[in-house]
């Protein structure tokens, strides 16, 4: 009933625009597959992005009672959505706003993580500050920092809704859409019991004989790629202590030039000039800093997408283990319907060791026991070819999805990186500037 009522909010939605609204195969209901879009991975034509403006607007502060009864200070984001094509807009297209809290936010990505093991999964911002310089406040509710999250969960919605697959899923049109209900529908699609049988598998010890050796070096990939960019954020946050000892500096030369000035007839115009100069230069570091951070953000995307990525390699790891599991019981199998067969044990065994000591069994319990096996040795190679299948279609499926996330990465951190060299340019230019208007102010003494 709830993917029949977010498949006719869909088509209202796709009725904005010139192409055809999605079929029930586009639009995906927990079932995480790619079924019918291995394709269309790279591209985001027929994704919602195109047909549907999103946005967190705003953030607001709210109390109320938690689970067990205790009262608790909250933030939740408004989420803001339109069709593009504004002319074709019915009244009752879909709500125009609804709040989430940051926490729906993460039942939405887990649930995505379950339910499409082969896709990197965008990040969300994170939940609490980290790698922040020492004047920076690293409180949850600090308006700064509740700014720079709303800011990240609109680029969560906005990677998701431009995916060519994710941004297909009933339960993600769902979030976007209804205020209540969405977690009735996640709860109907059977994620929680996904996620949990899943997580006791990655949780368990097991090891793949033949990895595949693409996944391994993705996964060596994504883990250094989280120590360079942990290693970036640290010295980046190491410098900005720096830089506002060294801003705070020129405050104390703006003071002891207007102190100055007031002792001095002839000099004092030009020694209180100078001092205003500073004081200016040393209050803006508190908003370069800010700016700075919007900068590091972007980078704590990425030092999140590795964790996205590795997660990817490693389930593929758990599918190449429960094939080699499926292969190595067949085998086993297959050697008994032999030894069964032939009357002969090629290793030691209990069972070989009691038909010694009390005799060989009756041909009619050997033919029952040889028509169980073969039975199991059907049901053994049916298993196999299914999950031979399996990971041939997880392997095609990832691998296209990691080329696409590589191919924005790529983009993305140039753009980031060009952006903040511009920005350290453009403040060195400024303190240049700041020192030449002093030496002028000096000069007219």
């Amino acid at each position: 009933m709830m993917a029949d009522q977010a498949g006719q909010e869909a088509e209202r939605v796709w009725a904005g625009g010139n192409s055809a609204p999605p079929s029930e195969s586009d639009l995906q209901f927990g079932q995480g597959t790619l079924s019918g879009h291995e394709n269309t991975i790279m591209e985001d034509k027929s994704s919602l992005l195109k047909k549907l403006e999103i946005s967190v607007s705003e953030a607001e502060k709210r109390t109320g009672k938690n689970a067990m009864n205790l009262q608790e200070v909250y933030t939740v984001y408004l989420i803001e959505t339109r069709p593009v094509d504004s002319q074709n807009e019915d009244e009752n297209c879909v709500p125009d706003s609804l709040w989430r809290r940051y926490s729906e936010f993460e039942l939405l990505r887990n649930y995505l993580v379950v339910t499409y093991p082969c896709i990197v999964v965008p990040p969300l911002p994170e939940k609490r500050a980290e790698f922040v310089w020492h004047k920076l406040s690293a409180d949850n509710m600090d308006p700064d920092f509740v700014e720079r999250r709303r800011i990240g969960l609109e680029n969560f919605l906005l990677r998701v809704a431009s995916h060519s697959v994710l941004s297909l899923d009933t339960i993600f049109f769902l979030f976007l859409t209804q205020e209540n209900g969405w977690k009735e529908a996640v709860n109907e699609s059977g994620f929680q019991a996904k996620a949990d049988s899943r997580l006791k598998a990655l949780n368990a010890t097991f090891r793949v004989k033949n990895p595949d050796k693409k996944f391994t070096e993705q996964k060596h990939y994504a883990d250094e790629l989280q120590s360079v960019i942990s290693q970036l954020l640290r010295v980046r946050a190491r410098v900005a202590d720096r830089l506002y000892g060294v801003y705070k500096v020129h405050g104390n030369y703006g003071r002891v030039f207007s102190e100055w000035s007031a002792i001095e007839k002839e000099m004092g115009d030009g020694l209180q000039s100078a001092g205003h100069h500073m004081d200016v230069y040393a209050a803006s570091i508190d908003d370069i800093l800010e700016e700075e951070e919007h900068y590091a953000d972007q980078l704590k995307e990425y030092l999140f997408f590795a964790e996205a990525l590795r997660s990817v390699c490693r389930k593929h790891e758990l599918q190449q283990y429960e094939l080699e599991t499926a292969a190595l019981d067949l085998t086993s199998k297959k050697q008994q319907k032999e030894e069964l067969a032939t009357g002969t044990v090629r290793t030691f065994s209990l069972k070989g060791m009691t038909s010694k000591l009390f005799g060989q069994e009756t041909q009619e319990q050997r033919e029952a026991k040889l028509n169980v096996l073969e039975e199991q040795i059907e049901e053994g190679e049916e298993l196999v070819k299914t999950k031979n299948h399996e990971c041939e279609d997880f392997v095609k499926n990832a691998w296209a999805d990691i080329e696409r996330f590589k191919e924005e990465k790529n983009k993305d951190l140039r753009e980031a990186l060009i952006s903040y060299a511009v920005m350290q340019i453009s403040m060195c230019k400024k303190g240049i500037q700041v020192w030449t208007n002093a030496k002028e102010c000096f000069s007219k003494m």
